[in-house]
């Protein structure tokens, strides 16, 4: 009888001949993105379902191994969440974004970049990697400012956030020095501001900005969701720049998935060779979509 944890597949009734045909199917990926940069944002049920982590930790050294450069920026709203909880505090949001004051702050931090990236690092190094946390502190890494937010009613409204932070600008040669060095980065979305203040910055929003920093061929984003659904509740496998902002304007793109999107876009539209908006409650997802014809969810173009 074979052990398998529920998300893994039984693979023992698989012959050594399929077996060796799925690798073969595998190696034109291999070979096409070998030395090539992919920032993964790490999100979801992927975050949180022990066994879904132990694919997505086997995944990501699975890629380094194979000659990628995996980055990995991590996000940690239901963690942020729980721990509020635990100290009285209620979490309130505005178009998408966590309202963050001093306190929350505090929290944050020790949240992203103590107990949540110190487990990634830790299932990464378990696995087989080399990984190393870093904010965006390190090697000034990400400098930020106060997010301004428009009311996306009312433009000249505007709202405040609090310790919401816009990137100003992200130096990548801290990440840079990492991989080349065969270590794969987790970056907790922590920028500082001219006075040394943290700010909070949206998960999605950094991996889209470093991808494009860093020329990456791929930007992947794990969700709760299959990717992104038209009003029926279709997927959409395959999207235009132009397709989106009808898809915006329309109100099919609200919410939590507004900034994912957008910062989505914003990395196609910046050099980023494909953006994958991918379901990381299927095990091995992220592989099966870097790795194989199959797509596992949305993938944006720019044009």
């Amino acid at each position: 009888m074979t052990n398998t944890s529920p998300s893994e597949p039984d693979l023992s009734h698989i012959s050594p001949r399929d077996k060796a045909e799925i690798l073969a199917q595998a190696l034109p990926y291999i070979r096409k993105f070998h030395g090539k940069t992919m920032v993964i944002k790490y999100g979801g049920n992927a975050m949180t379902d022990p066994a879904l982590q132990a694919d997505f930790a086997e995944d990501v050294v699975l890629l380094k191994l194979v000659g990628m450069n995996p980055v990995v920026v991590h996000g940690g709203g239901p963690q942020i969440e729980t721990a509020l909880n635990r100290l009285g505090k209620k979490g309130e949001f505005i178009q998408g974004m966590r309202v963050t004051d001093e306190e929350t702050m505090e929290v944050v931090e020790w949240v992203l970049a103590g107990q949540v990236q110190q487990d990634i690092v830790g299932l990464i190094n378990q696995a087989g990697g080399k990984a190393v946390g870093l904010t965006g502190r390190d090697g000034g890494l990400i400098r930020a400012q106060r997010l301004k937010m428009t009311d996306s009613k009312d433009p000249s409204k505007e709202h405040d956030v609090g310790f919401v932070g816009d990137i100003v600008s992200i130096d990548p040669s801290v990440v840079k020095a990492l991989q080349d060095d065969a270590f794969i980065p987790v970056i907790s979305p922590i920028g500082f501001g001219e006075e040394n203040e943290s700010y909070n910055i949206n998960a999605d929003v950094v991996a889209g900005k470093l991808a494009t920093v860093l020329k990456a061929e791929k930007l992947v984003l794990l969700t709760n969701t299959p990717g992104v659904l038209d009003k029926a509740g279709n997927l959409l496998t395959d999207l235009t720049a132009r397709e989106i902002d009808e898809l915006f304007a329309d109100g099919t793109i609200s919410g939590g998935m507004l900034p994912k999107i957008a910062g989505a876009l914003d990395a196609a539209k910046s050099g980023v060779n494909s953006v994958h908006i991918i379901d990381g409650r299927v095990p091995h997802a992220m592989l099966l979509e870097i790795l194989t014809e199959q797509a596992f969810g949305t993938m944006i173009r720019s044009h």
